[in-house]
């Protein structure tokens, strides 16, 4: 096969950031992506309607002229958010979703929860609207090894949450172990995994054997290589439950190439292509439009986008930039570290 066409795909985790950054890389995903999931982790963090009102604002006016591009908002989940304005947003489809980050997951992840009985007015209003609650799985717990942390958030937090609210819709966010995947499948309702880019190509030997590599250090951090088969197995089984969540996270040069550096891999140029290898070295090339442009929305209780892309395989690889050039700052693109032939048609 040297040509695919598929429904226009979306994106269901994304980082766009904010003023130079976002007018920087907003372009990247509305090229090939209709829709996309933005993380309200910005500071001060999206918490509130208004906040989420004046943040889509600003992405519409830095897409570049002519892009068909729709930012799926969300809120960040607090201990002291506000049910009814939650609920207003939802019903008035301002907010497509509410992200839980546990406090210093992450990346601007300060402001999130740490008490979950403070934040149990949020959720129940959030199971009984239908409202997704979108997870940043992991603990933050400082005796819990980093490779376990998922693992772990599974077991004490994310399971006892859904036995107390079996009702809420919860989306496991950028799923990277075996343990994340087999729980997913586990489940009757109400439970479904995003998949990233990197973490179906890279396992933890690509940051750490020959030197540290910074711009394949994201969180959670990529495991172990029966892990990375794992998540392969799953966004190209068909399953219903799993699908695209780029995690693309756009952060300077100098933020990711220093003593402490900045957690996020940057992946929206050249996802579609490096998911098109990796489906293709599968023999799955026939499902890459299940995971990339199906599953999603049908989740989202959204419809299938009507647009299509084509993809054709090129003799010669494609040249994608190393880099791009921001008004924020140099950006490193990931490098999936083998030569890319699928192209995605303009």
């Amino acid at each position: 096969m040297n040509s695919l066409t598929i429904r226009r795909p979306d994106d269901w985790h994304l980082h766009l950031r904010d003023g130079a950054m976002l007018e920087g890389v907003v372009g990247d995903t509305a090229r090939h992506f209709a829709r996309a999931i933005i993380m309200p982790n910005l500071v001060p963090p999206v918490v509130t309607a208004a906040d989420a009102e004046a943040y889509r604002s600003r992405i519409m006016a830095a897409l570049p002229a002519g892009a068909r591009f729709t930012p799926l908002m969300t809120l960040y989940l607090t201990e002291t958010t506000d049910p009814q304005d939650m609920a207003r947003a939802y019903e008035s489809e301002l907010i497509t979703a509410v992200k839980l980050y546990p406090a210093g997951a992450t990346t601007n992840s300060a402001s999130g929860v740490r008490n979950f009985d403070n934040a149990m007015p949020a959720l129940e209003k959030m199971a009984e609207i239908g409202l997704n609650l979108c997870v940043h799985g992991e603990v933050t717990a400082k005796d819990v090894d980093i490779f376990d942390r998922e693992a772990v958030f599974i077991e004490t937090v994310l399971d006892p949450l859904r036995r107390r609210l079996p009702e809420l819709k919860v989306t496991m966010e950028h799923v990277t172990t075996r343990d994340g995947v087999d729980y997913i499948k586990s489940a009757d309702k109400n439970l479904a995994g995003s998949l990233t880019t990197h973490h179906l190509i890279i396992n933890r030997n690509d940051i750490l054997v020959g030197g540290i590599r910074p711009h394949y250090y994201c969180l959670p951090v990529a495991k172990r290589e029966e892990h990375r088969k794992a998540l392969v197995a799953a966004a190209i089984s068909g399953d219903l439950r799993f699908f695209l969540g780029t995690d693309s996270a756009p952060h300077v040069d100098p933020a990711k190439e220093c003593g402490c550096g900045c957690a996020g891999i940057y992946t929206a140029p050249n996802t579609m292509s490096c998911l098109a290898h990796v489906f293709e070295n599968e023999g799955a090339l026939d499902r890459l439009e299940t995971f990339a442009s199906l599953n999603g929305p049908a989740w989202y209780g959204l419809q299938p986008n009507e647009e299509t892309i084509t993809l054709v395989k090129r003799d010669e690889p494609i040249a994608y930039p190393a880099r791009i050039e921001t008004g924020a700052g140099p950006v490193t693109v990931f490098d999936p570290k083998f030569p890319l032939h699928w192209d995605v048609l303009a």
